[in-house]
């Protein structure tokens, strides 16, 4: 048997005053490239992406996986996408660049799918169009006969660690399945040529589990829509606030894997450690333990599902964000919250590990610590100066963390992963940017 996961409580773990902060968009360096590179990157791949869910589904893959495919594509590369069909989808998906397939509800997930394995259709379809590379974003059965049509064929693969499903088992009471699951999940991704993390804790965590061969690709937010002007002086109003008063929001989904009973017990410590401050708790998202929350913090406001420019207002009109989950692999909404400029209260890990820096732009806890976790809310407010300095030194930094460097890393990592060396740039690195001679330095 392989050696499985190790416990969370032997993490790692570096206090955040001694850890560097990390901002993959500074110091780097431009390295000069001759014409001929120049070119060779220019060319167009053809790139299939497999996933079981995908825009306008609401969630952290569904979000990146639009991110890419539309970056991609806005570089004039051609990017086949193979999924399952959604619920309000009637067509038979036979286009060019879309390859629907029949879809299994996923018990507790309503909107979501599994979908069914179609290795011979895939087959077909690639022996008649074969891509370049295939990015398989999801491991369940169509991911599965995704990447065994592509060992027959010879096609490159490069598949992506989205979700961390061994720790969701232990939150849904199915521990005994996590050694098998944790097994299923290291064979498949060893068979492909690179696996990406978006996060450094997520890339130490799977190299301890003997997952090969891990490069990062880490996530960027829109700055411009997630901004503190969408600020709402009505909606806050709306919220029972006023000047001076506190609006503590989550957003995400509302099930068990995220931990959210902290998120009640964070919310009353902060009312009773503050009773002369009005403080409101803000919920946006939906789940299966939304009625639960209700009935057990009933004077929070629940907002349901919100997306674009509602969902960015609703941010920028609260202070502060309480994210208090362990399972995720990066957590996209901490970076939507640091760009709508608030004080931040997470778990030093994933996205928050990666993007905040505890007391300059956020507060943290040590993974797993919730009397650390309460405290750094406390602290927070503990005066108005250190809620206004956190604030803005949040949206400060977030707003450095665009799209643009995150596809054009993954462009070279599909480049990379392709068998043909002409396809390939010539240089790869982790913190360097490839720039044609005659760029300058845009940091």
């Amino acid at each position: 048997m392989y050696l499985l996961a190790i416990p969370r409580s032997f993490k790692l773990y570096y206090p955040p005053s001694q850890r560097p902060f990390t901002n993959p968009s500074h110091n780097r360096h431009i390295i000069e490239i001759s014409p001929a590179e120049t070119a060779l990157m220019s060319q167009i791949l053809n790139v299939t992406l497999i996933t079981e869910t995908f825009t306008p589904e609401i969630n952290g893959v569904a979000n990146t996986l639009g991110r890419l495919c539309d970056g991609l594509r806005l570089r004039g590369h051609r990017v086949e996408l193979v999924r399952p069909r959604q619920s309000d989808e009637i067509n038979s998906g036979a286009a060019d660049d879309l390859m629907l397939c029949r879809g299994w509800p996923i018990p507790g997930y309503p909107g979501l799918q599994w979908g069914q394995s179609s290795m011979h259709k895939l087959l077909r379809r690639w022996q008649r169009r074969r891509p370049d590379v295939l990015y398989i974003a999801t491991e369940g059965p169509l991911g599965l006969s995704a990447l065994r049509a592509a060992r027959r064929l010879g096609i490159a693969v490069i598949s992506g660690f989205h979700t961390n499903f061994p720790q969701y088992t232990q939150q849904y009471g199915m521990g005994f399945i996590t050694r098998l699951l944790t097994h299923y999940l290291r064979w498949f991704h060893n068979r492909s040529r690179v696996t990406l993390v978006p996060s450094v804790s997520q890339k130490v965590e799977l190299e301890r589990r003997g997952f090969e061969r891990i490069e990062l690709l880490s996530r960027g937010v829109d700055s411009q829509l997630f901004n503190p002007s969408r600020c709402s002086q009505a909606l806050r109003e709306s919220w029972g606030l006023q000047t001076g008063d506190i609006g503590v929001i989550h957003v995400g989904r509302l099930a068990p894997e995220k931990n959210l009973g902290l998120l009640k017990t964070g919310f009353e410590a902060l009312k009773s450690s503050y009773p002369q401050r009005t403080i409101k708790l803000i919920v946006v998202g939906d789940g299966p333990q939304r009625s639960e929350l209700e009935q057990q913090i009933p004077d929070a406001i629940f907002c349901g599902t919100l997306r674009g420019e509602e969902l960015a207002t609703h941010y920028a009109s609260a202070d502060m964000f309480l994210f208090p989950s362990l399972t995720e692999t990066f957590g996209n909404v901490v970076l939507e919250a640091l760009a709508s400029g608030l004080g931040v209260v997470a778990y030093d890990e994933a996205a928050a590990g990666q993007h905040i820096r505890h007391g300059h732009n956020g507060a943290l806890a040590m993974p797993g610590d919730e009397t650390a976790f309460v405290d750094a809310a406390r602290w927070l407010l503990e005066d108005s100066e250190n809620l206004r300095r956190v604030r803005l030194n949040a949206r400060q930094h977030a707003s450095r963390q665009g799209w643009t460097a995150i596809i054009d890393q993954f462009e070279r990592q599909l480049r990379d992963a392709c068998p043909n060396e002409s396809s390939k740039t010539l240089r790869q690195t982790n913190d360097k940017t490839i720039r044609p001679v005659s760029s300058v330095p845009l940091d």
